[in-house]
């Protein structure tokens, strides 16, 4: 389980996080949504150990990402909001090396990355360099470095941002698989119907703080609602940051 605990996180006079508590369960898809300057990439860069809180906790299965960062992120997989490649290497070469700082060598490395290869359907672009990827290509590449060495949770940040209808739909099949494995999934979203469609629970954050939790069903009984994004507008009082 991933667990947010009372976060707190200022940069100068501005408060990114404020208090935020949360948790992400095992087994289930936790949406985080929110305006932009909200707190949602501040939380999420805390959770896996870019950012240190000011105070609170961030927990991976118990373990506090600050105070022990490798032992944490062995159990994570982190997919980015931009899909920073290497080049000069190959697809293959660049998911080895993920798994390689994974502790994943030999015989057992190279079997991992076969098996993310095949699982992700990349076996025409597996030997390719990566200069001249389209966004899809790239995508396939950054999700298969964040699951080659099978974490128990996966936290992603804006995962469809510039994605086709098609690749879109190749994340989202596997966040599906992935979550029937038993995987924790954690991401962050503008994307109304994604977060619908996908989540099992929906955090709404704004100012750095919880404003709503729960399925968005109940998110949209709470406001008297039917659509996830009149509710969300009606939870934080300002249609701002929200996308079309």
């Amino acid at each position: 389980m991933i667990e947010v605990k009372s976060l707190q996180k200022s940069f100068g006079k501005v408060t990114a996080l404020d208090g935020l508590t949360f948790s992400a369960p095992e087994g289930q898809i936790t949406g985080l949504l929110g305006p932009n300057g909200a707190g949602k990439t501040t939380c999420l860069r805390t959770i896996y150990g870019l950012l240190k809180a000011d105070t609170g906790e961030a927990l991976i299965d118990g373990i506090d990402a600050s105070k022990s960062p490798l032992e944490a992120r062995r159990k994570i997989g982190i997919f980015p909001d931009k899909f920073g490649l290497y080049e000069r290497l190959t697809a293959r070469e660049q998911i080895a090396y993920f798994a390689t700082l994974h502790g994943m060598a030999g015989d057992s490395g190279a079997a991992a990355v076969e098996e993310v290869i095949q699982r992700l359907d990349m076996s025409a672009i597996a030997d390719r360099r990566a200069t001249g990827f389209s966004q899809g290509q790239r995508m396939k590449v950054a999700l298969a470095q964040a699951i080659v060495h099978r974490p128990k949770h996966l936290i992603l940040d804006e995962p469809s941002r510039g994605l086709d209808v098609m690749s879109t739909r190749i994340l989202r099949d596997l966040l599906r698989e992935l979550k029937a494995q038993g995987t924790s999934i954690l991401f962050s979203s503008h994307v109304m119907q994604e977060v619908a469609a996908l989540c099992d629970q929906v955090v709404v954050v704004a100012a750095g703080k919880v404003a709503a939790q729960g399925t968005p069903d109940e998110l949209c009984a709470q406001t008297g609602e039917t659509a996830l994004e009149e509710a969300f507008v009606k939870i934080i009082g300002t249609d701002e940051g929200i996308a079309a």
